[in-house]
């Protein structure tokens, strides 16, 4: 079996620059404690869910309209005995203008089949991406608590 790594696409009314803009509002779809900058080229930022996850990201890539790159430095996931699977992978956001809408394609780079939070991350990826940042997008209103 390949290694894929987690997609998933969504196309939505906003703009490619409403839709940047709504990815770089971490805080407004990603529900649990985030410190630091979200919408700045070298920003580092911590997201803490409960005592299940902790990560700290780094921005990487950010091309307003285009596109949004995480690296992620440090993890820890309670829930796995690797706790520390997601350490190295990159979290891509791909913006696409389609016509009258726009086309996310969501990458979580290193996030396989093989690894054993698979299952669970890719459920949560797919409720955060397809639920809470598809209505922050729609709405322009902060989704953070709303997981499906």
């Amino acid at each position: 079996m390949k290694n894929r790594d987690y997609r998933v696409t969504v196309t939505v009314d906003g703009t490619p620059e409403e839709v940047f803009d709504a990815i770089t509002d971490v805080r407004g779809w990603w529900s649990g404690e985030i410190e630091g900058d979200t919408d700045e080229l070298g920003a580092e930022f911590t997201y803490r869910y409960g005592d299940l996850h902790y990560s700290k990201q780094r921005i990487t890539e950010l091309v307003p309209g285009k596109k949004v790159v995480w690296h992620v430095l440090e993890a820890e996931l309670s829930f796995v005995k690797d706790n520390h699977e997601w350490k190295g992978t990159d979290i891509v956001f791909d913006i696409a203008a389609k016509a009258s809408k726009t086309e996310l394609t969501f990458t979580h780079v290193g996030l396989v089949p093989q690894i054993e939070c698979y299952g669970s991350c890719s459920d949560a990826w797919g409720m955060l991406i397809r639920g809470n940042l598809r209505r922050r997008i729609a709405t322009g209103m902060a989704q953070p608590d709303a997981l499906a």
